[in-house]
């Protein structure tokens, strides 16, 4: 969607006359449906000033194209300005420009970010070169014109209020390589950045440029296609076996007719495969050239796919993370805009007052902007009062938009060695539902360790790390986590405290969105949010004492008190049922993040000793 265009020659009349901000805030309204922010004003106000005599003093030609404020299809992105034109070759030339009105930045050691006073504060921000880079680079692989009409694109980054200091920490050398993708221009470098538009667009005849790339179809280029291909070929790690490949084949099969609106829906539980599955779904709809996104709640999962697939190489990070969304953006998007969407851990989509979310039912958002929706789900997994991801919602909605629904279920156990019997086990002993394995699992499949001290639980997994094993520290949210403006941005608070044991560790840092595979890691205790759906060799974790055992009842509850996840407990000081039953999901979703094995110490002793009675009946029955 595009909120202003216009010729070369109308948009230095328009600011000439002092209309273009008039203009372009009542397009925002009519196109977007909203009004724009005084910030967003105060922008337009300021940058189209400088803009503007960029454009008249480049002697670029009147017809060539201007567009304003593009908002990049399937994203909440937009693109502050974009130049359409000919070269002196004849290509079709278009180049994008992002603006900043910063005075001043610093240099970080982590890739392609800076610090820049915004809103009044100092944030991380990518570098002005990368972001005009990523959206150049979303757009070649994105939009079909752009390969269809061999359009030739170009991007750089104006800063025109940003007089440089020597030395200039945006042109430290760990910046210089995107800065040769897309070149930075600063207050002093008008000149140039005046000398680049012509070069590229001087020759005008834009107009229909603009047409082009507001009206080409969004789904993936060939380059694109080849290039995720290429990922996947390359990673042990997706590759699916038995009814893993029968449920990718069906999804295959279901969006190869995107005449008829369907839902998918691909219940298992943990280790069963869902993100194996959908994440090879996303490659292989990808290669059918359909417009196709894969959807997950969690922003750490997300992050872990993200790296996973690339191996870390950051030349490949922004090409992939587009492809990649939360759950949040599609309130607005147009009806069966997308082909097909992919939703990992389905049971953690919201409803209407989620924190961030402006629309009403995530669900219905999904079903309704995709002609094939995809679902992978487990009923079990749901930890928060407000995660309305369940079958049976899905259906429902399913039902009212007229999608056919199709379902299938994963029962076999890839994760914990193939020893499903344990994650029974654990729902036997944790009273989340009665199974046919309260004898307990193969001890040979899976490694399960009660231990006697949080310390213990740290030794095994830094020794199982130094070993060459992934292995990481879970806990649940028994223990407040100290806000980032109160000196804790990256962990550097040991916020759970154990003192009885004089143990103490960070949860992990906002900074470290890579938690769950960088190396640093291990120092750091993660939560269920940041480890929903990834999956290690070995965890320890830490229950806290949010969860005790009642000798009394004989029955496992929740210590609404020692809860800290304010929207996990909203609602329910008076429902300890379901609370307790969301606490339960919790910790099973940490005991099962291992493939190889799990140690365990509990804060509440009773719960502790409950569960050692249980343990040590297993160890005594398997041995005689």
């Amino acid at each position: 969607m595009i909120i202003f265009s216009s010729s070369a020659r109308e948009f230095r009349e328009k600011v000439d006359s002092n209309l273009l901000t008039v203009t372009i805030e009542e397009a925002f309204v009519r196109k977007m449906g909203m009004q724009p922010s005084q910030g967003e004003i105060r922008a337009w106000n300021n940058s189209m000033q400088f803009m503007e005599r960029v454009i008249r003093n480049s002697n670029i030609a009147d017809d060539c194209g201007i567009l304003i404020e593009y908002n990049i299809p399937a994203t909440s992105k937009r693109v502050d300005f974009i130049v359409t034109g000919h070269d002196e070759a004849g290509n079709k030339n278009f180049i994008i420009v992002e603006l900043k009105q910063w005075d001043s930045a610093k240099a970080t050691d982590r890739e392609d970010v800076v610090l820049a006073c915004v809103g009044g504060r100092e944030r991380e921000m990518t570098h002005p070169s990368y972001q005009a880079w990523s959206y150049r680079q979303h757009l070649e692989d994105m939009n079909e014109a752009v390969h269809s009409h061999k359009l030739r694109s170009y991007s750089c980054a104006y800063l025109h209020n940003y007089r440089t200091p020597q030395p200039d920490p945006l042109q430290s050398e760990q910046y210089q390589p995107i800065i040769k993708k897309a070149p930075l221009f600063r207050s002093e470098d008008t000149l140039k950045l005046q000398d680049f538009i012509h070069k590229h667009t001087g020759k005008g005849n834009g107009i229909n440029l603009l047409y082009l790339i507001e009206n080409g179809k969004i789904r993936p280029s060939k380059k694109l296609i080849e290039h995720i291909d290429g990922l996947f070929k390359g990673s042990a790690e997706f590759t699916l076996l038995d009814e893993q490949k029968i449920a990718y084949e069906s999804i295959i099969s279901a969006a190869k007719d995107v005449t008829k609106k369907k839902t998918v829906i691909v219940k298992g539980g943990p280790g069963t495969g869902k993100s194996v599955i959908s994440m090879n779904a996303l490659g292989g709809l990808l290669k059918k050239k359909l417009n196709v996104k894969f959807v997950a709640p969690n922003a750490s999962f997300r992050s872990a796919m993200v790296e996973t697939l690339v191996d870390r190489q950051a030349k490949h990070k922004v090409r992939v993370r587009n492809l990649f969304s939360g759950s949040g953006q599609f309130y607005h998007s147009p009806a069966n805009f997308f082909d097909v969407l992919i939703v990992d851990e389905a049971h953690r989509l919201k409803g209407k007052g989620a924190y961030m979310y402006q629309g009403v039912n995530q669900i219905e958002d999904i079903i309704k902007s995709s002609k094939v929706n995809v679902f992978f789900i487990d009923d079990f997994q749901r930890i928060r009062p407000d995660d309305i991801g369940t079958v049976e919602e899905i259906k429902r909605i399913a039902e009212l938009n007229g999608s056919e629904v199709f379902e299938y279920a994963l029962s076999a156990q890839f994760r914990c060695s193939g020893a499903e019997g344990f994650l029974n086990w654990i729902d036997h002993i944790f009273q989340i539902r009665e199974t046919g394995n309260f004898n307990g699992w193969d001890q040979d499949a899976f490694q399960f360790v009660l231990m006697d001290s949080p310390h213990s639980v740290y030794d095994h997994i830094k020794r199982k790390v130094d070993e060459g094993y992934k292995a990481r520290m879970l806990a649940g949210y028994a223990w407040n986590w100290t806000d980032a403006k109160d000196g804790n941005p990256n962990g550097e608070i040991e916020d759970v405290d154990i003192p009885e044991h004089q143990f103490k560790m960070p949860w992990n840092g906002r900074a470290l969105s890579t938690w769950a595979i960088d190396e640093r890691g291990v120092e750091q205790i993660g939560c269920v949010h940041t480890s929903q759906g990834l999956e290690f060799d070995y965890v320890g974790v830490i229950i806290g004492n949010d969860l005790r055992y009642d000798l009394d009842t004989k029955q496992i509850c929740a210590d609404y008190d020692n809860y800290k996840d304010k929207m996990g407990k909203r609602g329910l000081k008076n429902d300890s049922q379901q609370l307790t039953k969301l606490i339960k999901n919790i910790y099973k979703v940490l005991i099962s993040r291992g493939m190889k094995g799990c140690y365990l110490y509990c804060c509440n002793s009773e719960l502790q000793k409950y569960l050692e009675q249980q343990w040590r009946r297993i160890i005594f029955m398997q041995k005689n």
